[in-house]
């Protein structure tokens, strides 16, 4: 059994860019953790909203908050650079401004690397939850996953649910040639290079904001990067059928959003939870979210 009071500190980084909406729940979520042993790190990506008024606010009230700030927009591969070199913990924690942890995420997330240290990094599955904080489905694996052996087009990871071990990070820093495909490129580059030791647990950990927040230009250029990345590191020998899949998904979320249907792009995504499942992970949402 661990010890999870024997595990060092956990750094999680939020960098965040005109967040306001959304960034309190994030943190919220992150108070709520039944983990304590952590420290927060809010990166301002230069907003020009209350974002960086909200996250001041809160360090102030928390000696576990750190707030950074330099009123640039450097954009955010960028800023989990910076995370990597500002944590004081032996593991770093993802998440972005507007998603919400599951109260038990670091607390199952650091028992796994520390039950399995042969991996150095863990993703988890994700709940998905519209603009207003309701559960509409989710996504996910039925069992441990961990082939990344080979060059894919698609990596079943979640990338503001990974939690890393520090050392790795310092070996594997994101790029920022590639800014709405660094994390891809990341996980790409790591398995050419044999350091990719990841697991992805079934876990639902992490309220993942997307129905009624797609956009159509991020979508073009997060599915144009992956192209570019997966152009540069795969063979160009052989044809690729995933090629074809991935250009036919970014032809549906074209017509989708000439149709005004963009946002029913996020349930074709998922899957349905049972009708108590559903209660169950409300409930949870609403315990964080439902703040005086």
């Amino acid at each position: 059994m661990v010890k999870l009071e024997d595990i060092s500190l956990v750094s999680i980084g939020i960098p965040f860019h005109n967040a306001e909406r959304y960034l309190s729940y994030a943190i919220l979520s992150v108070l709520n953790q039944t983990y304590k042993e952590w420290e927060l790190i809010l990166i301002d990506d230069g907003s020009t909203d209350n974002s960086l008024k909200i996250a001041n606010e809160y360090s102030e009230k928390d000696s576990r908050i750190r707030v950074i700030s330099d009123s640039e927009n450097k954009k955010l591969p960028a800023r989990l650079n910076q995370l990597i070199v500002e944590s004081k913990g032996s593991y770093i924690a993802r998440m972005d401004a507007d998603d919400i942890m599951h109260p038990e995420r670091l607390d199952k997330q650091l028992c796994f690397l520390e039950s399995n240290k042969n991996y150095d990094l863990v993703s988890t599955g994700l709940i998905s939850i519209d603009n207003f904080n309701i559960v509409k489905g989710f996504r996910g694996v039925s069992h441990i996953y961990n082939e990344f052996s080979t060059i894919k087009l698609g990596y079943p990871i979640v990338h503001p649910s990974v939690i890393a071990r520090k050392a790795w990070y310092e070996r594997n820093e994101y790029s920022e040639s590639y800014p709405r495909a660094e994390d891809f490129e990341l996980w790409t580059r790591s398995i050419v290079n044999s350091d990719f030791k990841m697991a992805v647990i079934p876990d639902l950990l992490l309220f993942y904001r997307e129905e009624g927040n797609l956009c159509i230009d991020k979508i073009i250029n997060s599915y144009n990067d992956t192209l570019r990345i997966y152009d540069k590191y795969h063979s160009k020998n052989s044809f690729n059928i995933n090629v074809l899949k991935l250009k036919l998904k970014l032809l549906i979320a074209k017509t989708l959003h000439f149709s005004g249907n963009l946002q029913k792009l996020a349930s074709r995504r998922n899957t349905t939870f049972t009708q108590k499942e559903l209660i169950d992970f409300q409930v949870v949402l609403d315990n964080i979210t439902n703040v005086d």
